[in-house]
């Protein structure tokens, strides 16, 4: 596979070490218009084929936006299933409506959208329905892997990113409204672009709390 990154140059990029890049990546809310180098977006897709996979099958496709009508059609469809959701929670309409502004808005602001589907066409196939969905697991494991190494991938090179699992309660909408192939399906939408602000951390229990067992 071609190293995009080993001739890319961006300004901005944070020459940092991988401890420095995990602790640093953050979710970007509001994005300046600043577009995105094509180059810079191959190199965090790259990234993210680079992710450990069942049997080596990379069970993801990519989608990217960066067609401003394109993704005014994706959020306006995206909010239509969204409001109804929210309605059958309970949420009033102010409440509502607030929610729906903020992530249209995250969605118009970024300069690029990478839609993360999963592709499970070249997985093994069982007799057993116990061991299918065991696959089906392990493939959708290794998207949540390629979608980190793209985040920390774009973060090194300067960029931000927020990470947005709305396509997972409307998959068909959002392959309807992109005119997707069946076999793609959506999991997550990643923001791309150059934070306007610097967002809220929020902070991380401690290791007491996250190991379970130590024997």
């Amino acid at each position: 596979m071609e190293d995009r990154r080993a001739t890319l140059a961006l300004p901005g990029e944070r020459k940092l070490d991988l401890p420095e890049l995990i602790r640093g990546r953050r979710s970007v809310r509001r994005m300046r218009p600043d577009p995105v180098p094509p180059e810079a977006i191959e190199a965090v897709i790259e990234a993210a084929a680079w992710a450990p996979s069942p049997h080596g099958a990379q069970p993801w496709r990519f989608v990217v936006l960066t067609n401003p009508e394109r993704k005014r059609a994706l959020a306006d469809a995206m909010a239509d299933t969204w409001e109804r959701q929210l309605a059958l929670d309970g949420q009033d309409s102010e409440t509502i409506a607030k929610r729906l502004a903020g992530s249209r808005r995250r969605l118009l602001e970024a300069p690029a959208l990478i839609l993360i589907c999963l592709y499970l066409v070249d997985l093994d196939r069982y007799p057993d329905p116990e061991r299918q969905a065991a696959e089906t697991t392990m493939a959708i494991q290794s998207l949540g892997a390629a979608a980190q190494n793209l985040l920390l991938m774009a973060y090194r090179l300067g960029l931000d990113t927020g990470w947005m699992c709305a396509p997972l309660f409307c998959p068909e909408v959002v392959r309807d409204t992109l005119g997707l192939p069946t076999d793609l399906i959506p999991h997550a939408l990643i923001t791309l672009g150059y934070a306007a602000a610097d967002p809220n951390r929020r902070s991380r229990r401690p290791l007491s709390e996250l190991i379970a067992r130590w024997e």
